[in-house]
């Protein structure tokens, strides 16, 4: 069991908590976890707080940068376990070598805050996925929302400038915090690879994150795929203790009947909220809880490899 997560938060807490790194620390994303879990590759998001940083772009895009650094130091010190990635052919010799491929990301691409060249800056560091958009609205576009008048908004004209330049880069483009017409934009103004890396399914969960049976069509068609995200709050709406399995097995067996088995992939969300809080996928190392129920569901041993990193891995072919 090979795993691709294509999303994780634990940058933006060892920024926050620097007397940790990747070989020990209390969260879900460690050395030992993603050992134990069999992990290929870990896509680390570098997410900035808007708030944390008192709505000031700049500041988070020096954040950015530190959590960029601060994924290249831990590489650097446990060379022997991980290493960085820039493509699947990166991935490919770290396995070979025995090594985790850490991924990088960038979560909010206000921090780009109208300044095209950014982009070139972040692809030449290693940044390999954007997501546009978390929360707010910024430069590129809106995100999702409850208020039908902001997901009927999408990119604005630098937006779609900025995505059809990722595009040509290579660079994957994660429309997982998007506004519905954001959405439609990205898909509209690039022919490089596009993913959801961590959302669910809105016809099983109604919260905006989600995507519509439409956008999961849509987006496979375009050769994207979605990481299963475990956040109770995009699994189910009053989800009892203890049914989170279910639940995730459930938005996986939608997956692939609406958009079919090369569609649905892993984006955990690990320590992007506290996964620890509830059972029992705790860190990464339990990703195993997941496969035997899905096994138990009648997914079968070559849709569970494609879950947990065929087709992910078909996305990382097409980085530039």
């Amino acid at each position: 069991m090979n795993l691709i997560d294509m999303h994780c938060d634990t940058l933006w807490k060892m920024i926050q908590q620097n007397e940790y790194d990747l070989m020990e620390n209390p969260w879900s994303v460690s050395i030992p976890a993603m050992k134990e879990a069999g992990t290929l590759a870990q896509f680390f998001a570098c997410y900035t707080c808007l708030e944390e940083q008192n709505m000031d772009y700049e500041k988070c895009y020096k954040q950015a940068l530190a959590m960029i650094e601060l994924l290249k130091k831990n590489c650097e010190k446990y060379s022997e376990e991980i290493c960085m990635a820039g493509n699947y052919e990166d991935i490919l010799k770290n396995e070979q070598n025995g090594q985790i491929s850490a991924v990088l990301t960038i979560e909010e691409g206000g921090i780009i805050n109208g300044k095209a060249q950014r982009l070139e800056e972040l692809w030449e560091k290693g940044v390999r996925l954007m997501t546009p958009m978390w929360n707010y609205t910024n430069c590129l576009g809106h995100p999702n929302s409850r208020e039908p008048e902001l997901m009927a908004k999408g990119l604005t004209k630098f937006g779609k400038e900025i995505i059809n330049r990722a595009g040509e880069l290579g660079m994957i483009i994660d429309v997982s915090h998007a506004s519905d017409q954001s959405f439609l934009d990205i898909l509209e103004c690039t022919d490089g690879p596009v993913v959801a890396s961590h959302s669910n399914c809105r016809a099983l969960c109604r919260h905006p994150r989600n995507l519509t049976d439409e956008m999961i069509r849509r987006l496979a068609e375009a050769g994207g795929v979605a990481g299963l995200n475990l956040f109770p709050m995009f699994l189910g709406e009053n989800l009892s203790p203890g049914m989170e399995l279910e639940a995730m097995a459930a938005h996986v067996l939608h997956m692939i009947n609406v958009g079919g088995e090369e569609f649905p992939a892993i984006g955990t969300d690990a320590d992007g909220y506290s996964i620890q809080a509830y059972e029992p996928i705790q860190k990464v190392s339990d990703m195993s809880k997941l496969w035997e129920m899905l096994r138990k569901k009648g997914v079968s041993e070559d849709q569970l490899e494609r879950i947990w990193r065929t087709n992910a891995v078909n996305v990382l072919k097409r980085i530039g």
